[in-house]
């Protein structure tokens, strides 16, 4: 059953700010995740768009990212008036623009791991002056322990942001202060259906493990920053952009794939926060 007409309640809004996240189940219905699958399988240019970070344990995260949403089945469901309410419900009732949105693909036997960090550890050295910004990540494929689901600290999202350093290719926190975090907060593994979806702010603590699994664990993550907190300096991620919101039912009457113009795939040259590993062909 999709939620068609889903809508923050009071509830779960305590419990955002209590938690730093919340789980919604069957978010996306079975038909909007079969479209949006489409979309990231059948294309030759969103793999063509991919890009490898190493995560310091010999093993690599592939990403595909891009600024703009745009109109295909992906961008409908990034536009949609349940998500797009619902990250402005859970930011303050703050108008929000579309940040970025990604591809993640851990494969089989071979996906690496994020390594502990706060996506606001990332986004801080973009300029952006607050931690008015918040994740909405996706299963496309069930994500479970055994192929590298989310870890998310629990509660983690009150201690602000901490420091951050390059770790590998990617960005990571402070060990040493999570270590300790570790010792008062749970760790809660996120596993997901496809269609399920973690709402989170940008100050949560999250990593994933390997994908030892012979199954892949793919995920689209739509995130969101508010007009408010437009960022100070010009970067990778677009400045404040009108979102224009479509209604819920857009995801399933649109039956573009292929047409990512207008999306704006992140240039893989100008990326301060990672560090891209180009691969031998």
């Amino acid at each position: 059953m999709s939620a068609i007409n889903f809508e923050i309640t009071d509830q779960r809004l305590k419990e955002y700010e209590e938690n730093g996240f919340i789980i919604i189940r069957n978010f996306f219905d079975e038909e909007e995740v079969r479209k949006m699958k489409k979309c990231f399988e059948e294309t030759e240019e969103m793999a063509n768009q991919k890009i490898s970070l190493e995560d310091g344990l010999g093993r690599d995260v592939d990403i595909t990212v891009w600024n703009s949403p745009g109109s295909d089945v992906t961008g409908m469901a990034a536009r949609s008036e349940k998500v797009v309410n619902a990250a402005e419900k859970l930011l303050g009732n703050l108008e929000v623009y579309h940040y970025h949105g990604k591809l993640v693909q851990k494969e089989p036997k071979s996906g690496g791991s994020w390594l502990w960090h706060q996506d606001y550890g990332y986004w801080y050295r973009n300029g952006c002056l607050f931690p008015e910004m918040l994740t909405v990540f996706m299963a496309v494929d069930k994500c479970d322990k055994t192929n590298g689901c989310l870890k998310v600290l629990k509660g983690s999202h009150k201690c602000g942001r901490i420091d951050h350093s390059m770790v590998a290719g990617q960005t990571g926190a402070d060990i040493d202060r999570v270590r300790e975090l570790k010792k008062k907060l749970e760790v809660v593994f996120v596993e997901l259906n496809p269609g399920d979806v973690l709402m989170f702010g940008c100050n949560l603590l999250h990593c994933s493990g390997p994908n030892n699994s012979d199954r892949r664990r793919w995920a689209y993550l739509m995130c969101y920053n508010t007009r408010h907190n437009n960022p100070v300096k010009v970067h990778h991620h677009p400045c404040y952009t009108p979102l224009q919101k479509v209604p819920n039912s857009a995801i399933k009457a649109c039956e573009n794939y292929t047409d990512f113009s207008g999306k704006a795939f992140m240039d893989k040259d100008v990326n301060e926060t990672v560090k891209i590993h180009k691969k031998e062909s």
